[in-house]
């Protein structure tokens, strides 16, 4: 049988996606690189806020419609849409075949092998999950990074969103178990390791001996051909001096900081539950700078939140002039199902947010733009991601996490996918670079 999963969402659902993919491979299924080509379709969904939600329905009646148009037999979905509205969609929506939650591998391997239609969501509790043991792992692609999950679920109150609600509280995955794999997409090519989960610092909290993800950076430290590691998802309260020391030391661990700060207002902060406030953040920034001062600082935050009032708002775009992150995206506030924030007064309205969200990104625009131009003439390390014939290779400096930040288009002789280079700053495109490989 041959099959394709679609993958939607963020990078720990693409690591999902993966460890599907080797399930069905094991059972003797084929994979594609294009859904004409399927027999069967499994649709990776996101459910994270209500426009991945439409985006992960409206890919599913795309794919629908090749059940009438190609060679498609089935069609199924899983992910965090379907482990909280599975049975709805499989009432409301006539092209699935069947709906899973998360770590249904079996489930959905017999389904594809049988060609079955489910008439009803197959869901694990989330406490049981045992698929963040390493089996195996399908890597799909050529390039030199890819993603490692260290821990699923979450366990922090955040009123605004629905993922604990979907992914369960939160486990760490076994050091082991991580070490294996990171050991296993090493030797199958993989230069850096991007580790994702919701909560990077919380890691190994809930495991015996409670180690601390240091403990864990200095072991995958250990593997010989891991060039690069970056770690994301700091939550701000949890970002120890002895981290901000390991991220700034010479290791392989790159220097840096993935903070979601979500807003800086400490009413705004207290109405979130974030356990941060004001003055934490301050104090949390100034050390970052003060101890790791080369530090690339990354944030998002959270515009039109239920009674974000105008002058909240204003704080928060000073705290942008100010700390002019190098990094930075922008959320308008989705309410999400079942959320507290759902039902508070003072919801703001669309339009609104979208203003806001737009003058933070203009602000950071601006900020990013000035950065850029003032590295022409540097010479800046840059990891190649792909290559292709009579166009200029592209590649990301340290600074840059795949998908989310910038890229450097790279020219010179026999650059090749893989290649950690010097490469001299020439010129800015917009948010991206230009650059040459200079000579070692």
């Amino acid at each position: 049988m041959k099959f394709f999963v679609h993958k939607l969402g963020c990078p720990k659902n693409d690591v999902d996606a993966d460890y599907i993919s080797a399930r069905l491979i094991a059972e003797g299924h084929q994979p594609v690189a294009d859904p004409t080509q399927a027999d069967s379709v499994i649709v990776n969904t996101c459910g994270f806020i209500q426009s991945a939600k439409e985006e992960s329905i409206e890919e599913i009646l795309r794919l629908g419609q090749l059940k009438k148009e190609g060679n498609l037999k089935t069609l199924y979905a899983t992910g965090c849409l379907t482990q909280r509205y599975g049975d709805e969609m499989l009432k409301e929506m006539p092209e699935l075949d069947g709906t899973f939650g998360h770590g249904a591998l079996d489930s959905i391997a017999q389904a594809v092998t049988d060609s079955s239609h489910n008439s009803k969501a197959v869901r694990m509790e989330t406490r049981k999950l045992g698929y963040l043991s390493f089996k195996n792992r399908f890597i799909a692609d050529a390039y030199p990074y890819a993603y490692l999950k260290i821990s699923d679920g979450c366990d922090r109150p955040c009123t605004y969103c629905a993922i604990p609600g979907m992914r369960g509280r939160f486990r760490s995955r076994p050091l082991d178990s991580i070490v294996n794999e990171a050991r296993y997409l090493a030797e199958n090519g993989k230069k850096e390791l991007i580790l994702v989960s919701q909560e990077a610092t919380l890691w190994g909290y809930d495991l015996p001996g409670r180690p601390d993800i240091i403990r864990l950076l200095e072991e995958l430290d250990k593997i010989v051909e891991v060039c690069w590691i970056r770690l994301m998802y700091l939550y701000p309260g949890q970002v120890s001096d002895d981290l901000i020391r390991y991220l700034a030391a010479d290791n392989k661990t790159l220097n840096y900081f993935d903070l979601p700060l979500q807003h800086v207002n400490t009413d705004i902060l207290r109405a979130m539950k974030r356990l941060v406030d004001r003055d934490q953040t301050d104090r949390l920034m100034a050390r970052i700078r003060e101890l790791s001062p080369d530090a690339v600082l990354r944030t998002t935050f959270i515009v039109g939140f239920p009674g974000e009032t105008g002058e909240q708002f204003e704080e928060l775009v000073d705290f942008v002039q100010e700390q002019r992150f190098d990094r930075l995206g922008v959320f308008a506030y989705s309410p999400e199902e079942g959320t507290p924030a759902e039902r508070m007064p003072d919801q703001v309205p669309d339009g609104v947010k979208a203003e806001r969200a737009d003058r933070i990104m203009t602000l950071q625009r601006e900020i990013a733009f000035e950065k850029n131009n003032s590295l022409i003439g540097n010479v800046e390390e840059v990891i190649i991601d792909s290559v292709k014939s009579g166009e200029p290779a592209l590649g990301r400096t340290r600074g840059d996490c795949p998908e989310i930040d910038q890229e450097v288009a790279v020219t010179g002789d026999s650059v090749r996918v893989g290649d950690i280079c010097k490469v001299r700053i020439e010129g800015v495109e917009g948010y991206d670079l230009v650059g040459t490989r200079v000579s070692e």
